[in-house]
């Protein structure tokens, strides 16, 4: 079963979704599970993970009503509030929903480049294994290296990194991101998404070898076994349509026979987040 590992929905706010700019107008609109629907089945996938774009409990209450009433969203990765004391609330509240996976917060947004770190933060991240949650990195490549900080306290806990770090394809510079990339790969309970790499990109002018070198070193250091597709729709449709997006990775992955292609394309994320079929 294909899965896509990483997709948003959301009812348009500009005070709640102020990080899509003049550059992303086309996404400042409503995007439901009937807008994904269609696009899923035309790729030949099953099913997809909703993940939360803004700090906001109500947009998680939200996505878990959608979820409920859509049955091809497997789970959700909704927002609490990481360094609250009323964390065990937020927690107990989402955890009562089957659907309820993950949580993620917008890390890469922080002023602090060491946020991952701090003592509240990291407080959070040990409610999130006592209630058997995974938890999204969402960082810049400048930020690798505190998330292994982060990851080599907590090795129970497991941590799904987005978009491999956000590479920058765009310029086609490796370094330093390959270098801490693997660094971080050498953690077991680490996984990554392959998504959200067609916006690293020249939007205009990328062609599927400009991903090629990126692609390379995230296979090589997690392997088929810890990684997972995800289209980052409707983001990605900035720079390419669903379908393109989805079959880029699919054709680079096409090298990988039987179990290790079926790993990326579902049976990560299936495994990952105890997916029933």
């Amino acid at each position: 079963m294909r899965i896509d590992a990483h997709q948003h929905f959301w009812t348009y706010k500009p005070r709640e979704y102020d990080w899509i700019d003049d550059s992303m107008r086309a996404l400042r609109r409503d995007f439901v599970p009937d807008d994904l629907r269609p696009e899923l089945e035309r790729a030949g996938f099953a099913r997809s993970i909703v993940v939360q774009a803004c700090h906001s409990l109500e947009e998680t209450r939200w996505l878990l009503r959608l979820a409920n009433g859509s049955p091809f969203v497997a789970g959700v990765i909704g927002w609490v509030d990481l360094c609250s004391e009323d964390l065990g609330d937020q927690l107990r509240e989402f955890s009562n929903h089957s659907k309820f996976l993950g949580v993620r917060h917008v890390a890469q947004s922080e002023p602090d480049d060491r946020f991952l770190v701090k003592p509240e933060f990291m407080r959070g991240i040990r409610a999130l294994e006592e209630f058997n949650l995974t938890y999204d990195i969402l960082i810049y490549p400048r930020h690798l290296k505190v998330a292994r900080e982060l990851v080599e306290r907590f090795p129970r806990q497991r941590f799904v990194l987005d978009h491999m770090a956000k590479p920058p394809i765009k310029s086609g510079a490796l370094e330093p991101w390959a270098t801490d990339f693997r660094c971080l790969a050498k953690f077991p309970n680490v996984f990554s998404k392959v998504s959200g790499l067609v916006t690293e990109a020249d939007w205009r002018m990328w062609r599927p070898d400009h991903l090629k070198p990126y692609l390379d070193v995230a296979f090589e250091s997690f392997g088929p076994e810890r990684l997972m597709i995800g289209s980052d729709w409707p983001v990605c449709t900035v720079a390419a349509s669903y379908s393109k997006v989805m079959g880029t990775i699919i054709e680079f992955i096409d090298k990988f026979a039987g179990q290790a292609s079926e790993a990326v394309l579902g049976g990560t994320a299936a495994r990952v987040w105890r997916l029933r079929a």
